[in-house]
């Protein structure tokens, strides 16, 4: 698996297909493999003649594993991404994140905008703007000492899955403890890429697709019917709205 260094933190990446470059920026306690590569995001985008390009953020899957909350702020994850970019001599992509992921493409798009050719943000709504979707009980739920301990249900669902992917269970808490930046309506007024917004009628942790969508000039809500937070990911539906987001974007 390939990776390289930005500064003191090793990101691993995969990237595979031809064509114009997407990255996939995954969701908290994920990893590119549970993101997109098994759900059928990295055929999908690779059959429809892209390169599909998915990292494992800091504190996942073969990344660096940190213990500092100060190290998981979204602009900082959003440095890797860029450096990412660097790294593979990309001076231009389509980006795509999930929930966290979506978040750090957010920031990504704001502070590096040449960067970006669009972004589709998945799982994530207003609470990119007010609110944070996730709840810091999550990392209170990922420090107990076994999840018979958890009685709050969304605490257990995610320290079920953060066990069920193997993570660093440490570097989780002091990821979801550091990520939690919101981006005020002026920055995303300035957005000038196209914007595609996803998110499950079910779920209750993103927020609106059409409140933030009507913060950014251009943006498109986009509905993924009967879906919740977690079984959004890989739904056909939301494959087939990205694609076409994909091809109609200037």
């Amino acid at each position: 698996m390939p990776s390289f260094h930005h500064g003191e933190v090793e990101i691993a990446y995969l990237d595979e297909g031809m064509g114009e470059p997407i990255v996939l920026v995954h969701g908290f306690a994920s990893t590119k493999e549970v993101n997109w590569v098994n759900p059928g995001w990295v055929r999908t985008l690779a059959g429809a003649g892209r390169r599909a390009i998915a990292l494992d953020n800091r504190g996942h899957g073969a990344s660096s594993k940190l213990y500092d909350p100060a190290a998981y702020h979204s602009a900082t994850m959003a440095e890797d991404v860029r450096a990412l970019l660097d790294h593979l001599k990309i001076e231009r992509a389509d980006v795509m994140g999930y929930s966290m992921g979506a978040r750090i493409a957010a920031f990504l798009t704001v502070n590096h905008p040449k960067r970006v050719r669009s972004v589709a943000l998945g799982g994530l709504g207003y609470k990119l703007v007010e609110g944070v979707g996730l709840l810091e009980n999550i990392a209170d739920a990922l420090e107990a000492r076994s999840l018979s301990d958890i009685s709050d249900p969304t605490g257990r669902a995610f320290r079920s899955f953060a066990e069920q992917t193997k993570s660093d269970l440490k570097a989780l808490a002091a990821c979801i403890r550091g990520s939690r930046q919101t981006l005020p309506c002026g920055q995303l007024a300035g957005i000038r890429v196209p914007v595609l917004v996803a998110v499950g009628t079910n779920d209750d942790v993103a927020g609106s697709a059409q409140e933030l969508a009507a913060l950014i000039p251009g943006a498109r809500a986009f509905d993924i019917p009967n879906r919740d937070h977690m079984l959004a990911v890989g739904d056909k539906v939301f494959k087939t709205g990205v694609l076409d987001f994909l091809n109609q974007r200037a």
